[in-house]
C-alpha cells in the first residue's frame, strides 16, 4: 500500500518506533525527533523488560487508598514522595482518588485487558521481521507474596479472574520448584506461563530502530520545542529547523506534556519515578522475572546481570535521583535472594502515568493531525507495539472493532 503522507513523530522509545514501524507497513514516509540518540537511557532502556498482558489491574485500586499512608512510612515500602513536590501533585492526586471506586477500577482494568490482550500479537508481527538473537525468553513471569495484605492479593486474583486472564495459583512447593534460589518467605504466588522477558531491552529497541531505518526511515537528533501549524498541518520547531508534516505523533512519554500544554490541552499527565541496578554475572540465580508483590519490586534475570526494578517515587521530572531508592531495590534483593555482590548501573526513569491509569491515544481535541500515544504508566514496554499499530490505524483512518473512546484526550475535558 502506497502512501505518500509525511508523518513526524516525537519521541524515539518503544512507542515511538512502534508507531513509525507499523505507519512504514501502511506506506507512510516517516521522520521520528528525539533529543537523545534511540536505546539512551530513558524509560524503554531501563524498564523490567516484561511482557506482561496480563496485566490490567493498575494502581487506582479500591484497596489501595487505606494503604498508601503505611507504603508512605515505610523504608521497605514501594511508594515514595518527594515532599518539594507534594503541591504539584496535589490536584492530580485529587483525580486519582476520584479514580479508585469499584467502577472506575473495573473501567480502567476492562480497558486495559482490552490492548493487553493483543500486546504478544502485535509484537511477533514485529519480531518477525528481525533476528531476535534470544533476546526474549518464554518462561513465564511469577508474583509471590507473604501472608500479608491477603484481601489485596485476593482482590487482584478475582478481578483478573472476572477478565478472563489466565492465571496459575501456585503454593510453596510449586514456587520452590520454578525458583529454587529464592529465600522461602513467601506464602503462595501466581504464575503466568505465557508472559515473556526480554533479555536486553534496548538491544531489542536498537533493532526495531534499524529495521526502520532500512525500510526508509529518516532520524533526527534534536530537541523539539513547539509545534506550530501551517493552516491545518503542524510544523515541528527545534532549537534552529522548522519541519513540515501531514500529520505528527507525540510520543515522548513523560515529557508529552510540555508539548500537549503548549497545544492549549489540559491533560492530567504526571510521572511516577522508577528505579534500576543490576547485580552482574548473577542472572542464573533466577529462571524468569519474579515480583514479590508485598513491597512492589522485581527482579529480572538479563544479559546485564539481574536488574532489580520497582517502586513508585512522585516526585517529577527534575528531582535528584533518590539514594533511599536505590538502598531499598539492593536491600530487597538481598531480602530475597541473600548473599549478592555489590551492586552497579544505578538508574532512574520516568514512567508516565495518568489518574485514571489508561493511556492516551488517538487525535488531539484541537488538532484533528496530530495524534497522541503516551501514558502507559508501567505497561509502556508490553504495550508499545499494540498502541503504535492502534494509533497508525487511526491515522490512516481504518475501521476497528475496538472500543477507543476510553483512550481518547477529551476524557480529561
Amino acid at each position: 500500500m502506497t502512501n505518500s503522507l509525511n508523518v513526524g513523530i516525537i519521541g524515539a522509545g518503544i512507542q515511538g518506533i512502534s508507531n513509525a514501524l507499523f505507519l512504514q507497513k501502511k506506506g507512510f514516509n516517516v521522520t521520528i525527533f528525539d533529543r537523545d540518540n534511540p536505546g539512551s537511557p530513558a524509560a524503554s532502556y531501563g524498564n523490567a523488560g516484561h511482557f506482561s498482558p496480563y496485566a490490567s489491574l493498575s494502581l487506582n485500586r479500591t484497596d489501595v487508598l487505606a494503604d498508601v499512608p503505611a507504603m508512605l512510612l515505610s523504608s521497605t515500602g514501594p511508594l515514595a514522595l518527594k515532599w518539594n513536590y507534594v503541591p504539584k501533585m496535589i490536584p492530580w492526586f485529587l483525580k486519582f482518588i476520584s479514580n479508585t471506586s469499584k467502577k472506575k477500577m473495573m473501567h480502567t482494568a476492562r480497558n486495559m485487558h482490552q490492548i493487553l490482550d493483543l500486546a504478544l500479537p502485535a509484537y511477533d508481527e514485529l519480531f518477525d521481521e528481525i533476528n531476535l538473537d534470544g533476546l526474549v525468553e518464554k518462561k513465564g513471569i511469577l508474583y509471590i507474596w507473604n501472608n500479608q495484605d491477603l484481601k489485596s492479593r485476593e482482590l487482584e486474583i478475582n478481578v483478573r479472574k472476572e477478565l478472563g486472564v489466565e492465571q496459575q495459583l501456585v503454593n510453596k512447593s510449586e514456587i520452590h520448584d520454578l525458583e529454587p534460589n529464592i529465600k522461602p518467605f513467601y506464602h503462595a504466588g501466581v504464575y503466568y506461563p505465557y508472559a515473556r522477558h526480554a533479555r536486553n531491552p534496548k538491544k531489542i529497541l536498537l533493532k526495531f530502530f534499524e529495521l526502520f531505518i532500512k525500510k526508509g526511515g529518516k532520524f533526527e537528533r534534536r530537541n523539539i520545542n513547539d509545534i506550530q501549524f501551517d493552516t491545518e498541518k503542524p510544523i515541528i520547531i527545534s532549537d534552529d529547523k522548522r519541519y513540515h508534516f501531514d500529520k505528527i505523533v507525540i510520543a515522548c512519554g513523560a515529557f508529552s506534556k510540555i508539548l500537549t500544554d503548549n497545544l492549549d490541552e489540559r491533560i492530567p499527565l504526571d510521572t511516577e519515578r522508577g528505579y534500576h541496578v543490576h547485580f552482574k554475572n548473577c542472572d542464573h540465580l533466577l529462571n524468569r522475572p519474579v515480583i514479590f508483590s508485598n513491597r512492589g519490586f522485581g527482579i529480572t534475570p538479563m544479559e546485564q546481570g539481574l536488574r532489580v526494578v520497582g517502586t513508585v517515587e512522585f516526585g517529577g521530572l527534575r528531582n535528584p535521583l533518590s539514594k533511599s531508592r536505590i538502598k531499598n531495590l539492593i536491600n530487597n534483593a538481598k531480602y530475597m535472594l541473600g548473599d549478592l555482590p555489590e551492586h552497579e548501573d544505578e538508574w532512574l526513569g520516568f514512567r508516565p502515568t495518568l489518574p485514571d491509569f489508561l493511556p492516551v491515544m488517538g487525535p488531539s481535541k484541537n488538532h484533528k493531525n496530530v495524534f497522541y500515544c503516551f501514558g502507559h504508566h508501567h505497561l509502556g514496554w508490553t504495550l508499545g507495539p499494540i498502541s503504535g499499530k492502534i494509533v497508525s490505524g487511526m491515522i490512516a483512518k481504518e475501521n476497528t472493532n475496538l472500543n477507543l473512546d476510553p483512550y481518547s484526550s477529551k476524557r480529561f475535558n
